[in-house]
């Protein structure tokens, strides 16, 4: 098996200890976050609000359930960004041009009226943003050796960029839909990613010059035919969505049969392949329940732009001395519990070293911390229209945080750890569709929500993910087994 080129050590200690590249890595996601979270954070309510608020009027399970699904194209987008990493243009290419394409979207959402900005908008948005999410999270890990001791701790600081954008995103953007209205809110989004276009682009030369390489190029002569096969797909999802058969109630339902398919592919295409060793398959076997994990938890999660922004619109108390705040504020709570633990994990991972839990392990805490978030809404069911406590939210999404800082950052640096060297790239691609199947699902349970069955919503999800993360904690040890001396 191949083994990443380590640091040089000149670059070691230049951003908080950390291969100085981390940092434009750092960057362009954080501004990518800012554009996606601030857009994602008004999005729901521009999907339900009436016309007469500048809103486009839908039905609020329908709109849940596009949200949900558009969550879910981007991290499905993420195999074809993986696919042009590994075999066409490269990882740096590749993301560079999928921060082209997330800019022309948010640009696309603030100018096109009504639903023609937001199909177009969405479409491209959430292709970019698939295309960039792996291959930034792929950049980092090969900034890394295998046994390089500080790879979780540096995964945790480039998961602080996420998150230092995803704060001031909703903040600013819920403040100009507020003012000014949804269309300003959306263009400042599409400001945010260019400003990220920029500094990615003066910082580009500090990348490894294995950036482009190609773990395993597509012949000049399948190229073609690669991108006749594309058009068809493409050709085909427009047939469907005018002859009626994919619609926006749908949606959600294709998006998870969609990423089903795509997983169960992608595992049997990779553990099939000659190309892979024997301790290489074995780590991708020891991959799935941890996929399975993933997307539970995820499932839950990912209910922050869904089941939750409902809730604050119209459970939560929202006022502050008298000004009642932007419901897409409520979005840049867990980025500011993140920002304050981000720290404090990735501290506590590297002064453990090895002593810390095992992968399996901290997969299982995460995914009970989050059922244990869902039960903590119960005490706070039944009382009316805005009447659960602004502070109650806060104390619950802490517990969000919490369980995502077990679970999130560990899962990217894993996919690098576990992955075979000829599927670099496309085993990070693997994590990211057990979190579309998570974004899709949360879709779709965001239907079953009403305020009048929030203690057995809130009950029953909550339970299941506990059982789902007990589970995984029993067999911690054997999956430990197959990862071949990964921790």
């Amino acid at each position: 098996m191949s083994v990443e080129t380590a640091p040089e050590p000149q670059q070691q200690k230049t951003f908080f200890g950390q291969p100085r590249a981390l940092a434009n890595l750092f960057g362009v996601e954080m501004w990518e976050r800012f554009s996606f979270y601030g857009m994602q954070g008004i999005l729901l309510i521009y999907l339900y609000y009436p016309v007469a608020d500048g809103g486009l009027g839908m039905d609020p399970a329908t709109a849940s359930g596009i949200v949900g699904a558009y969550g879910g194209l981007v991290y499905l987008s993420t195999i074809l960004g993986a696919w042009l990493a590994d075999r066409v243009l490269g990882s740096e290419r590749t993301l560079f041009s999928s921060a082209l394409m997330i800019m022309a979207g948010h640009v696309a959402l603030a100018l096109l009226p009504g639903f023609t900005g937001v199909g177009a908008g969405l479409l491209l948005v959430g292709v970019g943003s698939g295309g960039l999410k792996a291959n930034a999270t792929s950049l980092v890990g090969s900034l890394y050796a295998e046994d390089d001791e500080r790879r979780d701790a540096g995964f945790s600081l480039f998961y602080l960029g996420i998150n230092l954008g995803a704060l001031v995103g909703p903040l600013l953007t819920g403040l100009a839909q507020k003012e000014l209205g949804f269309h300003y809110g959306f263009g400042l989004a599409a400001i945010g990613m260019a400003a990220g276009l920029v500094q990615y682009a003066v910082g580009r030369k500090n990348l490894p010059a294995h950036a482009n390489e190609l773990q395993n190029p597509l012949p000049a002569h399948r190229r073609t035919t690669a991108l006749a096969l594309g058009l068809i797909a493409a050709a085909v999802l427009a047939a469907l969505v005018w002859l009626g058969v994919l619609t926006a109630e749908n949606l959600a339902n294709v998006v998870i049969g969609a990423t089903v398919v795509a997983a169960v592919a992608y595992f049997v295409v990779i553990l099939s392949s000659r190309k892979i060793s024997t301790v290489e398959r074995r780590r991708v076997v020891a991959f799935i329940p941890m996929f399975v994990s993933s997307a539970a938890f995820w499932s839950l999660f990912q209910q922050q732009f869904t089941v939750v922004a409902q809730y604050a619109d119209k459970r939560l108390d929202r006022t502050l001395f008298s000004w009642e705040m932007p419901v897409s504020w409520v979005q840049s709570i867990n980025p500011v519990m993140i920002i304050l633990l981000a720290g404090v994990f990735a501290t506590m991972w590297t002064r453990l070293g090895p002593r810390q839990p095992s992968s399996p392990v901290k997969f299982a805490l995460g995914t009970v911390t989050m059922g244990v978030a869902f039960l903590l809404f119960i005490p706070m069911a039944g009382g009316g229209t805005n009447s659960a406590p602004l502070l109650g939210l806060v104390g619950i999404l802490a517990v969000f945080t919490v369980a995502e800082l077990l679970l999130s950052p560990v899962g990217l640096s894993l996919a690098t750890k576990l992955a075979p060297a000829v599927f670099k790239t496309q085993m990070v691609a693997l994590f990211f569709l057990s979190v579309a199947l998570g974004s899709a699902m949360s879709g779709y349970l965001a239907q079953f929500y009403t305020a009048e069955s929030e203690t057995a919503y809130f009950g029953v999800v909550g339970a299941v993910a506990i059982v789902l993360g007990l589970v995984l904690a029993a067999f911690a040890r054997p999956i430990r087994a197959l990862m071949g001396g990964v921790h």
